[in-house]
């Protein structure tokens, strides 16, 4: 080791990385889609959705995948009145649910004027708070007069075809 020569200098290396935050970041790739189908009963004065599955969903996890499940609100004149949801898919970014609900609905409901269905797709998580991945609207009138072309098109399909089950793909939005 004669010929080797070490000598003291002082050696810095930078590494700089911007932090997104995750919301900007799905703005930009966007939320992913929903798949349902919804069929009214007037003679039953019952609704029933089915959450088929999703596309294209965020990365919401360390692992590069997602947790996702469904939580349906039935909202009647502006009011709660059912909750119900699917089941938890593990590690994936385009789940297959095919879970069907039926919702009663209340009395005078029958054309479905007030009503309506707000889908919120949430990433589970064991530790933390379970986050919305995205949400969807479906029904008369829009919450705060935020309403896809989809959604409302959808919408007048089952208002137009009684007791037939119609699906349609949906954009999620924040």
């Amino acid at each position: 080791m004669s010929g080797v020569q070490l000598s003291e200098q002082d050696t810095t290396c930078e590494l700089v990385r911007d932090i997104t935050p995750r919301s900007i970041k799905m703005r930009s790739q966007g939320r992913g889609e929903l798949l349902v189908s919804l069929c009214h009963q007037p003679a039953a004065n019952r609704l029933t959705a089915v959450v088929l599955k999703a596309r294209n969903l965020p990365k919401m996890d360390i692992t590069g995948l997602s947790d996702p499940y469904v939580k349906i609100y039935l909202i009647c004149n502006g009011q709660r009145i059912t909750k119900k949801k699917t089941h938890v898919k593990k590690r994936t970014l385009n789940p297959v649910f095919n879970e069907s609900f039926v919702f009663e609905l209340p009395p005078g409901s029958d054309s479905l004027t007030g009503v309506r269905l707000e889908f919120m797709l949430l990433d589970w998580d064991r530790v933390t708070k379970n986050e919305v991945i995205g949400r969807l609207e479906l029904g008369s009138p829009p919450a705060e007069g935020k309403r896809l072309a989809s959604a409302a098109h959808h919408w007048s399909e089952i208002i137009n075809s009684p007791r037939r089950q119609i699906a349609e793909w949906h954009k999620l939005t924040e």
